[in-house]
């Protein structure tokens, strides 16, 4: 059976899409809660933002995922481990930074009433720097998608 080559243009597109968060998410680096709290706008900026950028994650991994035989995900939780699984990204982080963010991008979708301003503020403090870390291993396995045993058009 032949394999489906990965579509350079959805993972750009979805790679772009995680730019273009990080970008407008940069604002909020660096701000104190207060500043971040003073607008009410922030939040919603910063939710539309981080839900986007996980989405893509998400859409890249799966994307990903359909091309290689037997490792379809059926939940969102399974996508990092089988890019874990199928050393697409390294295994710790697949199980660590990339687990959580499905985790996350799950509470957003199906608890986002409970999301709560100091969380959202925390994640940007502290976590972008995974989503640069996952793109980083995209761009290397669209540079090198044979050495990862795939194709891509």
């Amino acid at each position: 059976m032949k394999q489906i080559p990965l579509n350079r243009e959805i993972l750009m597109s979805r790679l772009s899409y995680i730019e273009d968060s990080l970008k407008s998410l940069g604002r909020f680096m660096g701000k104190s809660f207060k500043e971040f709290h003073s607008n009410s706008d922030n939040f919603r900026i910063a939710f539309y933002d981080l839900h986007r950028a996980l989405e893509s994650t998400m859409d890249i991994g799966s994307h990903i995922l359909s091309r290689i035989p037997g490792a379809r995900a059926t939940s969102y939780k399974e996508i990092p481990l089988l890019l874990g699984k199928n050393k697409i990204v390294p295994l710790s982080f697949a199980e660590k930074e990339l687990l959580q963010m499905a985790g996350y991008r799950n509470r957003m979708v199906h608890f986002y009433s409970e999301i709560t301003e100091k969380e959202l503020y925390k994640i940007i403090q502290e976590n972008l720097k995974d989503f640069e870390k996952f793109c980083g291993y995209i761009n290397r396995l669209i540079t090198n998608p044979k050495k990862y045993g795939l194709d891509i058009k």
